[in-house]
């Protein structure tokens, strides 16, 4: 017999060696404060939080995606076993670490872009956004009316109702009995939870609706299983339930800047958002964002051109433009100047060359992400689901980085 340890048996150059590196140079203090002991609070285990955080990087360059499977690599592979250093760990608290500090992640994500921000390897002049449609943990079987919604409400509340009563007429049960039975009533609980919060979305799109003077509201649909998200025309042409991932990244250095989730089923009114959230996290203005036409909305363009930054894109035309032919680079009927100003700008050659960098800036994340398993999303919520995209935006970034030259390999 030979007896090895986890530091010999893992190469030298493995990449859990750097993603290791990486994760110590994080300002991991806001986790750290919450599992501070203090005067107040009672003493508890807790795992490091830089642990947590490399085992979850390391697994999401290596596209997995799923808190048990993590579970099992943990216990057979040198990799997350050298991460590890023989502390234990269950899928419980890995599943629960991934999409609770959404918040922490995206800091972490500005922090790590703005040092390089700082350095010149990420200049912002130009910066580039695209969007994908990524599965729902939700079939479209989900998907109800009002009416079916408010009956699945009472029978949710009648299971609730029952459930305590039951357990309340059955003090002297065993121990295994009041664990099923509280497991019981905590699942009826989150299913009448899912309920209420889909017919109070259900409420707001069928105003929506309304407003948009779309037909009638009561047409409206909502999922019972995960009410956030939305069925979305996907890229093989059907139709999902899905949510729309965002990025936005620098067209020098190929790092995401930014990252959203949303539920809205196109990308017209996403350009301005994510802009000023680029604008606001790093203090600088660039001087032009690739999208395609989907993004180039007139309202859009007008924000983003008022604050400094020429819009690059193909001119959307309308089914009038096309009828009539009639120049889309021509100033139309309604235009703003900063429109009337993109649409002529888009007609030179410069910036129709510049437009065909944009498929290598924009999609080129969103092809890597999804080669890394961002095919379909196994949790629920606008939260967790953004916590997700902000994992996968911190891998992208972290291999940018060792191309860059910023982590010694």
């Amino acid at each position: 017999m030979q007896w090895f340890s986890l530091d010999q048996l893992l190469p030298g150059d493995h990449r859990a060696r750097i993603v290791w590196a990486f994760v110590q140079s994080l300002d991991l203090e806001p986790w750290y404060a919450e599992i501070e002991v203090t005067h107040r609070t009672a003493g508890r285990s807790a795992i490091a939080p830089e642990i947590l955080v490399a085992l979850w990087l390391q697994a999401t360059l290596d596209g997995i995606g799923s808190a048990r499977e993590l579970d099992r690599r943990c216990e057979t592979d040198i990799p997350y076993l050298w991460i590890l250093g023989n502390v234990g760990v269950n899928y419980h608290t890995l599943s629960d670490f991934r999409v609770r500090h959404g918040a922490f992640l995206e800091q972490f994500l500005v922090d790590s872009v703005a040092s390089l921000v700082d350095r010149g390897l990420v200049p912002l002049e130009t910066i580039a956004q695209d969007g994908m449609r990524v599965r729902a943990s939700a079939g479209s079987s989900s998907f109800r009316r009002k009416p079916k919604l408010e009956r699945l409400q009472k029978e949710a509340q009648d299971h609730l109702d029952r459930l305590k009563k039951e357990a309340e007429s059955e003090a002297d049960r065993q121990q295994g009995e009041k664990r099923r039975r509280a497991a019981a009533e905590r699942a009826a609980q989150e299913r009448k939870a899912r309920i209420d919060e889909a017919l109070r979305q259900h409420e707001e799109l069928s105003q929506q609706r309304e407003q948009r003077k779309k037909g009638d509201g009561k047409k409206t649909r909502v999922s019972t299983t995960d009410p956030d998200a939305r069925k979305m025309k996907m890229a093989n042409g059907g139709y999902n339930p899905a949510f729309n991932v965002q990025f936005v990244s620098d067209a020098d250095s190929r790092v995401i800047v930014g990252v959203d989730v949303t539920n809205a089923g196109t990308d017209g009114g996403e350009l301005a958002p994510m802009y000023d959230k680029v604008r606001s996290n790093y203090g600088k203005t660039p001087k032009k964002a690739l999208v395609d036409s989907a993004y180039a909305t007139k309202e859009g363009v007008k924000i983003v051109e008022s604050a400094g930054t020429e819009v690059v894109s193909t001119i959307p035309r309308s089914e009038q433009l096309a009828k009539h032919g009639k120049d889309p680079h021509a100033r139309q009927k309604g235009d703003s100047d900063e429109y009337a100003n993109f649409r002529a700008r888009m007609a030179e050659a410069e910036y129709r060359e510049l437009y065909k960098q944009r498929p290598s800036v924009a999609e080129f994340p969103n092809a890597d992400c999804r080669n890394r398993n961002l095919q379909r999303f196994g949790v629920r919520g606008l939260g967790k689901v953004k916590a997700v995209a902000l994992w996968h935006a911190l891998a992208f970034n972290f291999l940018r980085m060792i191309n860059l030259g910023v982590l010694a390999t």
